[in-house]
């Protein structure tokens, strides 16, 4: 048997319960870990509200890091003993679990199972966004929306290792203090500030070659109106909700911009590309160029208070469950 969280039917956070669930022998091509901690993430909040869909009942949560107790039939690549992690393997809100190898890496020295949970989701996010979405170099000038969230605030730092001019919207005095703080030139307090004019106003007219964009709705489609001349917006999440349909002409009237709407799981999607991907992250955290921030852990139990906080928007960089 192992604890964890099921979701029996869509609604807000208090369809999170905590449950006895039975635990088999890991399968063919799988390991059984015992978690350390499990990474909260937005994406958690779409498939409990029936955004994205799933199958009910189910586990939410995609990322996590553990000790591997026991190898399936065929498992060669891993042993009992190892320390590792995952971000795309459904299930993750629970104290064990079976996880099917081709999701895991191993978490090199150096860097604690609390921090791996609580960046490969978030981190192989940055490190796609910023070396293959778009090419972040010297002379680059970004906008990156929720510059303190967990995504923003590793996105803040690397960008900034990379050599680019790293503009920043945060939603409190406190958040964009902390968004300065993590590899930002310029935090717009867009509770209080126009972003675009500011924005316009940082750039001298300009505009940005990129705006990252994780909010939505709220921001859409006025973070086209910060980009440069074929610019391109990237819309990477919808914390506030869906961006609605719209004419592609759009994208003309404002500058021939270009836009693309990208998924991790679609980055990581061969073992190649998710070593690949994990090691690029492990070696900026080992380089000392990025410091993920651990703003706030819950225990396992406490996932539906943790989704609420995160939705009122209470939580700043990252969150982890605590089995």
């Amino acid at each position: 048997m192992t604890k964890a969280i099921v979701v029996r039917s869509l609604g807000g956070p208090e369809v999170l319960q905590l449950e006895d669930m039975p635990l088999s022998a890991p399968g063919p091509g799988e390991v059984q870990i015992r978690q350390a901690a499990i990474g909260l993430n937005f994406i958690d909040v779409y498939f409990r509200t029936g955004l994205y869909k799933a199958e009910l009942p189910f586990v939410p949560g995609k990322e996590g890091a553990g000790t591997v107790t026991a190898v399936g039939e065929g498992v060669s690549d891993f042993s009992v003993g190892d320390r590792v992690a995952y971000a795309s393997a459904d299930g993750a809100y629970a104290a064990e679990r079976n996880v099917a190898t081709r999701h895991l890496v191993r978490v090199p020295e150096g860097i604690s199972l609390e921090t791996a949970a609580s960046m490969m989701l978030k981190g192989m996010t940055a490190q796609y966004l910023l070396n293959q979405t778009y090419a972040v170099k010297p002379g680059t000038v970004l906008l990156f929306h929720a510059a303190a969230g967990g995504v923003g605030l590793i996105a803040g730092q690397w960008a900034k290792a990379l050599g680019a001019t790293v503009i920043g919207t945060a939603g409190s005095p406190e958040k964009v203090r902390l968004a300065l703080d993590n590899g930002y030139d310029h935090v717009i307090d867009y509770s209080k500030e126009d972003f675009v004019a500011r924005v316009r106003e940082i750039t001298g007219g300009a505009g940005v070659d990129v705006v990252y964009d994780s909010v939505g709705r709220d921001t859409f489609p006025t973070s086209l109106d910060c980009l440069k001349p074929r610019g391109l917006f990237v819309s990477f999440g919808n914390s506030s909700g869906p961006v609605d349909a719209f004419n592609l002409g759009l994208l003309s009237q404002k500058g021939s911009l270009f836009a693309t709407r990208p998924s991790l799981f679609h980055y990581i999607a061969t073992r190649e590309a998710l070593d690949a991907c994990a090691n690029s992250l492990f070696a900026v955290v080992q380089g000392n160029k990025v410091h993920n921030i651990i703003h706030q852990t819950y225990p396992l139990a406490e996932a539906g208070r943790a989704h609420a906080d995160l939705e009122a928007r209470r939580t700043s960089g990252t969150t982890l469950l605590i089995p």
